[in-house]
């Protein structure tokens, strides 16, 4: 075992849709409150809905944005890509996984059928999606603190992460990250959802003495065992790395309003105040371990 030498504390914000990213801010809020200030790390990897939360994060006041998010109104519209439904968009998912040989494998095709996608559309969704993620943003620039995004190329099926030296504008690293059905185009490229590398990609904190991990779908993966892409596999390969690691799931109770019905806006209310309660009860025990 080695020590880690990267930095003392790294927030890992997972994907969960919609709903995960006001559970996200919820937790976040509820840790603050309680006197807990986590938006301070040294390092927060954000993938997917949890990459539009480590910006949100960045650029305002966990308050402010809990504030937005429960005042999210009852049935307001929903702004995913045009004619993919969420049951039929894991359909595909599944479908796909089960045609793969490991996720190298399931990236590429992801990758590929996303391309087929984007063949077969009017070509509008990619301005409509960043303008819609642009307003998600308290800020349109990078954060001066370290922050980075994931995607997956969607021709190759390379994961990549998205910083500040990157080169590419943090909306479109963001709408990039959060591409689950369509590809989002930056320049000459196609990017698609970043939890296709690892839900969470906390792997990614690997050499920073102490980690914490907010998973909105609680750790779980679609993906065999074997492949190594769930959660508790990035937790010992950190632990293995020398990180000391904390995670933070949804409750049994609040776990309906992740899933099949995560695109949902109407419940990002239910799932921000769920996960206030959460991070207000988890703050004292991870004081210690944070501070």
């Amino acid at each position: 075992m080695h020590s880690p030498s990267k930095g003392r504390r790294a927030l890992v914000l997972g994907g969960g849709g919609s709903t995960g990213n006001a559970w996200l801010i919820g937790v976040v809020a509820g840790l603050f409150d309680a006197g807990l200030d986590v938006t301070g790390a040294d390092l927060t990897i954000g993938t997917s809905a949890g990459s539009t939360a480590a910006v949100q994060f960045a650029g305002a006041p966990p308050a402010e944005l809990y504030a937005q998010a429960v005042g999210t109104p009852p049935g307001a519209p929903r702004r995913t890509p045009p004619n993919r439904p969420v049951t039929s968009h894991l359909d595909r998912f599944r479908a796909i996984i089960a045609a793969s040989t490991d996720a190298a494998d399931m990236r590429r095709r992801m990758g590929a059928a996303a391309l087929e996608l984007e063949a077969a559309s009017d070509g509008s969704w990619p301005a409509q999606w960043r303008s819609t993620v642009a307003t998600r943003l308290p800020v349109p620039s990078w954060p001066e603190r370290t922050v980075a995004i994931t995607a997956v190329d969607a021709s190759t099926g390379e994961p990549i992460v998205f910083d500040r030296t990157s080169g590419v504008d943090v909306v479109d690293a963001v709408a990039a990250s959060c591409s689950s059905s369509l590809p989002f185009p930056i320049g000459d490229a196609r990017y698609i959802d970043g939890g296709y590398r690892r839900n969470e990609n906390a792997d990614l904190a690997a050499g920073y003495e102490r980690v914490l991990v907010l998973s909105p779908f609680g750790g779980r993966t679609m993906h065999p065992a074997s492949w190594g892409m769930q959660l508790s596999a990035q937790v010992d390969e950190l632990r293995a790395g020398g990180s000391s690691v904390e995670t933070v799931f949804p409750t049994a109770a609040d776990e309906h309003v992740f899933g099949a019905d995560a695109m949902n806006p109407s419940l990002r209310p239910e799932a921000a105040r769920a996960g206030h309660r959460l991070g207000t009860a988890l703050a004292g025990p991870l004081g210690a371990f944070w501070r």
